[in-house]
């Protein structure tokens, strides 16, 4: 990648996640995600011998994964490691890959892949780590996610400022992460969706609660001046009227993106050839074939 195709600054990113390690990180959307994970894997009947848990933040997948008897050897790796509940420890990055081709049994990461800036490269990463028949499995933030917020900021800085700047992270589409999976290389691609709704007193609530996550903005285009408080009082006023429930708290959208696929292997199944099929749909529904050009009721 060239310079000009970043979109996050990973070494804010990295400053983000300490800060709010030292804030007390807010994990109520990890401790879903990681209960989750868990559930999925525990429907999978086969062993991990080793598993690397990718850029998570914080220990609570690595704590489900120990919970697993499916799941043996955790490595952790990030780029704010911790030590508990793994094994090993290493300091990494996701765009650079510290692991050999075909040396993984499981590979999974929670909530971190959207701040990535070369997604695509990451992935074909992941699948040549994992060894063949080795399984990916990973929750990352999707594109409706805080979406009120991004509507508020847009608004009231066009108000005050005369102009809006990027003040949430354009994230990813569940149709685009579909193709990613296949254009990596991954066997058995599936995706699918889960949103919540966390309902919050203010907007400024909202806010805390994503500085403890580590997950305020990191864009390189954002707007370098501090943000004026007219701008952030008009935000949270029209946060108000616009996204609250009759009660009064204030609405925001967390939508989370699953990927899972599974590097190749000759014993995976596969979908039949077109026209290998040994038996008509008619005959299985027990209804006569209408050819093409004929109509129905003659």
């Amino acid at each position: 990648m060239v310079e000009s195709d970043f979109i996050f600054d990973r070494t804010l990113l990295r400053q983000r996640r300490h800060r709010a390690s030292a804030l007390g990180p807010a994990t109520f959307l990890l401790d879903r995600v990681a209960d989750d994970l868990a559930d999925r894997l525990a429907t999978v009947l086969r062993r991990f011998e080793l598993a690397v848990d990718l850029g998570t933040p914080g220990e609570t997948v690595r704590r489900a994964l120990a919970r697993l008897d499916a799941v043996g050897r955790i490595v952790a790796a990030d780029i704010v490691p911790t030590v508990l509940h793994a094994e090993t420890v290493a300091t990494a990055d996701l765009e650079a890959s510290p692991f050999g081709d075909a040396t993984l049994d499981l590979v999974v990461s929670a909530l971190a892949l959207q701040f990535v800036n070369d997604l695509p490269g990451v992935l074909v990463q992941i699948r040549r780590a994992l060894k063949p028949d080795g399984l990916f499995l990973a929750a990352l933030v999707g594109g409706e996610t805080l979406t009120e917020l991004r509507q508020s900021f847009a608004e009231a800085e066009s108000e005050i400022e005369g102009g809006i700047s990027p003040r949430v992270a354009p994230f990813a589409d569940l149709r685009d992460l579909g193709a990613l999976l296949q254009r990596a290389g991954f066997a058995l691609p599936v995706t699918d969706v889960d949103r919540l709704t966390v309902r919050y007193g203010t907007a400024f609530a909202l806010m805390h609660d994503l500085r403890r996550m580590g997950a305020t903005n990191t864009l390189l285009s954002r707007r370098r001046t501090p943000l004026k408080r007219a701008t952030l009082l008009r935000m949270a006023e029209v946060y108000a009227q616009r996204f609250s429930d009759a009660d009064g708290r204030l609405r925001a959208t967390f939508e989370i993106v699953w990927l899972s696929g599974w590097a190749p292997h000759p014993d995976q199944q596969r979908p039949l050839k077109p026209g290998s099929a040994q038996a008509r749909l008619a005959d299985a529904l027990g209804t006569r074939e209408i050819s093409a050009g004929e109509k129905a009721g003659k």
